[in-house]
């Protein structure tokens, strides 16, 4: 479904006369396309990789368009979702959802900063969003989860996009999200299962100064995935964030593929050199900044070099 060129223009010209309320009637633009264009990607039953589901509306990169197939075609009846690592919501993967579904969410930043200024936007108080600032280990994880879900029966869709101790994290989960949205490093590479070894204080720029070192490799998360009880169906096309489906929820709508399928390297050139400063590193030279730091390897369960 195309949006009329009228409402665009209406909509670009309301940003023109009060440029005070752009960011506002800046997303309302945003949010009117991206109902249009995600009707076709919810019809896409012939797909071949998650990449051609993609659609930016509030995520980063393509993720919104994933999350509205795997929404409306899975059989997800309790329309919840949470997601950590926010920021401050406004570049986030369960935004769109939020706005165009109105499914009710549970967010959590560990900046206190970001999720005051989350609580200020003009969207907060017309939906169901618990938003909480809070640094999430191992240890506090599922007591957070239960004061923050509330009453809800269950959670259908989960993101986890903390920077650090993803794995550590998922692992410790006790809850059975229907989906399961999970950051991995590729800079880990598809070989190996290997994460970080965890620490509870982790912080990825203190941690190293590249900002490459965080987080857990593609085939790690699918190992736990598998013990979890959850299939992979792929990654999205920018290479960072990859998507598990609980098995009772497999009803032909989506498929499975092997990690070798369904691996993404970024392309993202992210890395930093001691002063702070992009190094704009090839995806070699970033196998060798991060070469001889430790990390535990899941199925050895051992600390190693990488």
């Amino acid at each position: 479904m195309r949006i009329p060129l009228s409402k665009v223009i209406d909509k670009i010209e309301g940003l023109l006369r009060f440029p005070d309320n752009y960011k506002v009637a800046n997303d309302d633009l945003k949010l009117m396309v991206g109902i249009g264009q995600s009707k076709e990607i919810i019809g896409n039953k012939d797909y071949q990789s998650l990449a051609d589901l993609e659609l930016r509306v509030f995520s980063q990169f393509g993720d919104d368009g994933i999350i509205q197939y795997l929404a409306h075609n899975l059989e997800l009846n309790n329309k919840t979702f949470i997601e950590f690592g926010v920021e401050d919501y406004a570049e986030s993967n369960t935004r769109f959802l939020l706005q165009k579904d109105n499914w009710s969410g549970f967010v959590m930043d560990g900046s206190k900063k970001n999720i005051a200024r989350l609580k200020k936007a003009s969207f907060y108080w017309k939906h169901d969003i618990n938003a909480q600032a809070n640094f999430v280990t191992k240890e506090n994880i599922n007591q957070l989860i239960s004061i923050g879900i509330g009453a809800w029966g269950a959670v259908d869709i989960m993101h986890i996009d903390i920077d650090g101790n993803d794995y550590w994290i998922w692992n410790a989960i006790e809850i059975s999200p229907a989906v399961v949205i999970m950051e991995y490093n590729s800079n880990f590479g598809v070989e190996r299962a290997i994460t970080i070894p965890y620490d509870k204080e982790f912080y990825r720029t203190s941690a190293h100064f590249s900002n490459l070192y965080f987080g857990s490799s593609l085939k790690a998360l699918c190992i736990l995935a598998m013990r979890k009880g959850y299939v992979f169906i792929g990654c999205n096309s920018a290479g960072n964030n990859a998507y598990f489906v609980r098995e009772d929820k497999m009803n032909g709508s989506v498929r499975t593929v092997s990690l070798e399928e369904g691996y993404v390297q970024s392309k993202l050139r992210e890395s930093r050199d001691e002063s702070g400063n992009l190094t704009f590193a090839s995806i070699r030279e970033r196998s060798e900044i991060l070469k001889g730091l430790p990390v535990y390897d899941i199925e050895s369960e051992k600390i190693v070099a990488f």
